[in-house]
């Protein structure tokens, strides 16, 4: 005889169909997205083995090439967020023992460091004060004394706004027989990038800054050194979910299951890349710079300062220091509520001290800035 269990009801919720508040999203991601992402997104789902995803799968891949600037075979997108992204390039090239160098500048350089020691690397670290950056001379130093197996460095550092110049540094690291690691989260789609120019064999970003997509299909690429380390391993990759030995048969010829790939952030990836295209890179790349200098002039003539100096600061992302007096998290609250725009706040050493402002992908507008300087000077004012 089979016993009869009652249902519990007490999380049973009767809810209306969604209903989500339109915002501009002028903080450090995601940004929105554009609407022809938006509508390839609400398209209807293929089987993630579907000739058709299979072809999308292969558009991305060459869309990201063009992109990054690689010829790299083995760029994809991982089925997670950046940060997913970035720990498929630790956990793919670290072995215990490693020596990793990691240059630290903000938040993001410091999970580097946190995700390498969890591989069992080696972690030596440079430092820098937040919102500065390395010029070559002290990379220089630093690998000619750690002889790391890797450098990772943060090309755009999303907690500070701050962008790090790599020139040069790749040629250093093949003197030294070293892997260049490179987080591009904030970057890709809005400042220049060339990483086969620079030598880069290891890079990350993510789908819902730059590029205007959802988050959730993040772009990863690694050079043919990097591919001949990950092959000479004496152990297996540890995270299996990130492990491009396998990862490389789904997107690769054989095209092996490995997992039901999120078909319509896909969807939103490949349309989001077909659109930087159609705009050219150089093109996007100007549109991004134009904005954000019309965005800087805009806070000037408000009395604001930036937190980094000119020659490096993002065009994606703006650290405004927050003037003596004014309740940061207030001001951004109100500009949420009253005006539905957002912004972020500081991260770590920053925090409270400045506003992050991006103008990334489909935002990076003359309409996104003249809607956010509108608004915060009333806020300011009546702070």
């Amino acid at each position: 005889m089979t016993s009869t269990i009652s249902i519990n009801d007490s999380q049973r919720l009767g809810l209306e169909p969604l209903e989500v508040p339109h915002r501009l999203l002028l903080g450090p991601g995601p940004s929105n997205a554009h609407p022809a992402v938006l509508q390839a997104m609400n398209t209807t789902p293929v089987g993630h083995l579907d000739p058709a995803f299979l072809t999308l799968m292969d558009e991305i891949q060459s869309l990201l090439r063009y992109t990054w600037q690689t010829e790299n075979p083995h760029t994809i997108a991982v089925s997670g967020t950046g940060t997913a992204a970035m720990e498929a390039t630790l956990a793919n090239s670290v072995e215990p023992g490693d020596v990793v160098l990691i240059g630290v500048a903000g938040y993001f350089g410091n999970r580097l460091v946190d995700m390498a020691g969890r591989y069992g690397a080696d972690v030596r670290t440079i430092t820098k004060p937040w919102g500065q950056v390395f010029n070559l001379e002290e990379i220089s130093a630093a690998v000619a004394t750690h002889k790391p197996a890797i450098l990772a460095l943060v090309h755009a550092e999303t907690s500070t706004g701050a962008r790090q110049p790599l020139e040069g540094v790749g040629e250093l690291c093949r003197q030294h027989g070293t892997l260049l690691l490179v987080d591009t989260v904030t970057s890709l789609g809005g400042v220049p990038i060339f990483l086969d120019e620079w030598g880069v064999d290891l890079a990350y970003s993510c789908s819902q800054k730059g590029l205007g997509c959802s988050p959730g299909a993040s772009p990863f690429t690694m050079s043919a050194r990097a591919m001949e380390k990950l092959q000479k391993r004496q152990s297996k990759v540890a995270n299996w979910y990130l492990d491009m030995t396998l990862l490389g048969k789904y997107w690769g010829t054989e095209r092996t299951y490995h997992h039901t790939a999120p078909i319509n952030l896909y969807y939103g990836l490949r349309e989001a890349l077909r659109l930087v295209a159609e705009e050219g890179l150089a093109s996007c790349w100007q549109r991004h710079q134009k904005n954000v200098e019309y965005l800087w002039e805009g806070l000037e003539d408000m009395g604001l300062k930036m937190h980094v100096e000119k020659e490096y600061r993002l065009p994606t992302l703006t650290t405004v220091c927050i003037p003596e007096g004014v309740n940061g998290k207030s001001v951004a609250r109100q500009l949420l509520v009253e005006h539905n725009i957002e912004i972020g706040g500081g991260l770590g050493e920053l925090a409270g001290k400045v506003w992050r402002v991006g103008l990334m992908g489909f935002n990076s507008r003359p309409e996104s800035v003249d809607k956010l300087i509108a608004a915060l000077g009333t806020m300011i004012s009546n702070n």
